[in-house]
């Protein structure tokens, strides 16, 4: 199998480890690895490196994703999303007072870099143990807020009204585009209890990480070996980092850990640099006058058994 990035459409139910071993059965390899981790809940674009590409996952895990949610306000729950119970439930007459108006000031007020407090059943470790587990087991967890970016929390259906088992809420869509390492579930809490509803996730659908899109992925269901679409390397490369032509003594050099000098095109984020047939070499970065690699690819695909 060849290197590359394969785009899943992750279903609901899988967690991306889940998705990992599947794939590695699938490419016959166990160098296999994915860039962002979806909830077991969550559906949606997840990116698998094969072999070669694992190394360049490093570089995309950071990239700005765009998300497609269901927000529920009118309850609290442990996870922030309908997979736990309740820990409070708003009264109907308050779910019912809530205008528009409102949810849009709400909606501003967590737009732009702000800092957020993580779901404290996320997978962020505290004393060396991941959160959800310390939760699991009964201890309380208080993460730290941390500076995150959303560029836009929209409203793409009107707010409705429904009421389930004797309770009212307001459910409405939304689309939110964020920095990497936000949490959406994290988003419609502070949203609910900005209002003083509570709020929390009953849906939620990844549709981009950086230039990469959902309509690019397979579906897990059906998927063969045969039938797997792998996008080369260099083509995953250039489709989302800024690229240079690299002369062949230029290889040389870069092969033996020495730098390049810096042109115009090589800024501070990573830029992908190509030999002379358009191979994918290395991931450069600027560093002073010069441009340093920050990992050199080999010159033949390495692959691995399963």
């Amino acid at each position: 199998m060849s290197s590359g990035l394969v785009l899943i459409d992750k279903p609901s139910g899988w967690t991306s480890h889940d998705v990992v071993a599947r794939l590695r059965k699938l490419a016959g390899t166990r160098r296999v690895g994915h860039a962002g981790t979806l909830d077991p809940m969550a559906t949606g674009l997840l990116l698998i490196g094969i072999n070669s590409a694992t190394k360049l996952l490093t570089f995309l895990v950071g990239e700005n994703k765009t998300y497609e949610a269901t927000v529920r306000l009118g309850a609290s729950t442990v996870t922030d999303d309908k997979e736990s119970e309740f820990t409070s439930v708003a009264d109907a007459n308050a779910v019912r007072a809530v205008t528009t108006e409102q949810l849009e000031a709400a909606l501003e007020a967590l737009r732009g870099e702000i800092l957020q407090v993580p779901s404290s059943v996320s997978a962020i470790k505290v004393d060396g143990e991941r959160a959800y587990a310390k939760v699991r087991s009964g201890d309380e967890v208080k993460l730290k807020a941390r500076p995150v970016t959303i560029s836009r929390f929209d409203l793409v259906t009107e707010p409705r009204l429904l009421s389930e088992s004797g309770n009212t809420f307001l459910d409405f869509d939304a689309i939110i585009d964020c920095s990497s390492g936000t949490y959406i579930r994290a988003l419609a809490r502070d949203l609910g209890n900005s209002l003083g509803l509570g709020g929390h996730l009953t849906s939620l659908r990844r549709t981009k990480i950086g230039s990469y899109s959902i309509d690019q992925a397979q579906q897990l269901e059906g998927l063969s070996g045969d039938s797997l679409l792998v996008l080369p390397i260099e083509k995953a490369a250039a489709q989302q980092f800024k690229t240079r032509s690299l002369s062949a003594q230029d290889v040389v050099d870069l092969r033996h850990g020495k730098r390049l000098p810096a042109i115009a095109e090589t800024e501070l984020q990573p830029t992908a640099a190509f030999d002379e047939s358009g191979r994918l070499v290395a991931m450069l970065t600027k560093s002073g006058k010069d441009a340093k690699s920050l990992v050199v690819f080999p010159e033949t695909d390495e692959t691995a058994g399963a």
